[in-house]
């Protein structure tokens, strides 16, 4: 196992001069031995060159990679001592399943003795100890996966497992399965694990520590909690949570916020720095969103636009105009709350503990 540092940028043209250039702009990380990390973020965010920048199969433009201080910059992913797991199986169908999770040790020259002892716990960690003895031609597309999953943590002695987006080939109802399994293989073997998604259930369930990126940034790192409850960057507060972040503009002075005409005093305690003063963004998640009376101390009056009935909670969106735009907030409320009609009028309160403030697109302190 290892830690990893990157202090590097990455662009795929030659002479990079704009941000636009760049598929990894800029950036100072850490993974820590043993923790279990995910790298989350849309189609083309850069989580897959940050991968391949870590296992040796690309090499920075400009900057360093270390492994426990030393630096691999341009040592191979064998020379890293790298595991590498990626979006679609890869194993030998002409193998049993015994013998492609004891291929990788078998290429080491591991005593049989302990390829046998290493092979069974990490097929009984995939439950896949009743289909050793079977070939991988005849298994299904999950199984091969597992397999490729198991070659991928099998060697004790790696450096870091990396995973490309390994459950997108697996049927939906058994994500969640594969998703709790790797969980509990990082708490009993202790390595360094770092995986890739553009779900965000994948990576808030998973990992430890989640990296959010957009457009070659890290714009946070932090745990599911922080995530949820101080997301650092508007893009993070859009893309955790379903649904995601309000947000509101509006401008502040002498802690008032003022949006749509409304002066709404800012949470007793709270205060922003003075540079905070000008055009800034009110975000708060549905969870915190309220329903009060008319003329409460915190809430806008908006208009009901839609009220849909989920089971497990109503969804309620209503609007308001501010700055001759419609703006549109939604509140998850608990099933009971009550009924409204298109068109209604409704008091939403979205100042309290949990509201934060932006500008910039980053939060304020």
């Amino acid at each position: 196992m290892a830690r990893i540092e990157l202090d590097l940028a990455h662009a795929y043209k030659r002479d990079p001069k704009e941000d636009s250039d760049y598929a990894l702009l800029p950036l100072k990380m850490t993974f820590d031995d043993g923790g279990a990390y995910a790298l989350l973020g849309p189609s083309g965010c850069g989580k897959t060159t940050m991968l391949n920048v870590m296992s040796g199969l690309l090499a920075p433009s400009q900057g360093t990679v270390r492994f426990d201080g030393r630096d691999v910059t341009r040592d191979s992913p064998q020379a890293r001592n790298i595991a590498q797991v990626f979006q679609f199986p890869v194993i030998y169908d002409t193998m049993t399943v015994a013998e492609n999770l004891a291929f990788p040790l078998r290429n080491r020259k591991v005593p049989q003795a302990q390829i046998d002892k290493r092979v069974g716990q990490i097929a009984e960690m995939l439950e896949m100890s009743g289909q050793l003895n079977q070939r991988a031609s005849g298994l299904a597309a999950d199984a091969k996966q597992k397999i490729s999953l198991g070659r991928g943590l099998v060697r004790p002695d790696v450096s870091a497992v990396l995973f490309d987006e390994p459950l997108t080939v697996i049927d939906p109802h058994l994500k969640w399965q594969l998703r709790r399994k790797l969980k509990q293989i990082h708490h009993e073997l202790k390595l360094t694990l770092i995986y890739v998604t553009h779900d965000q259930v994948e990576a808030l369930t998973f990992a430890d520590q989640v990296v959010v990126m957009t457009r070659g940034r890290a714009v946070q790192v932090g745990s599911a909690a922080d995530l949820f409850e101080r997301p650092s960057h508007t893009f993070v507060g859009h893309f955790i949570g379903s649904p995601g972040m309000n947000f509101l503009p509006g401008q502040v002075g002498n802690d008032v916020f003022h949006t749509a005409g409304m002066n709404l005093a800012l949470p007793f305690g709270r205060s922003l720095p003075g540079s905070a003063n000008g055009d800034i963004k009110l975000g708060i998640r549905p969870e915190y969103v309220e329903v009060v009376a008319a003329n409460t101390p915190g809430a806008l009056a908006m208009t009901v636009a839609k009220l849909q009935d989920v089971g497990t909670h109503l969804m309620l969106t209503a609007t308001l105009v501010t700055q001759g735009m419609q703006h549109t907030l939604k509140a998850r409320l608990s099933p009971d709350a009550g009924d409204w009609a298109d068109g209604d009028p409704v008091w939403l309160k979205v100042m309290g503990e949990h509201t934060c403030f932006y500008k910039n697109e980053e939060i304020l302190p």
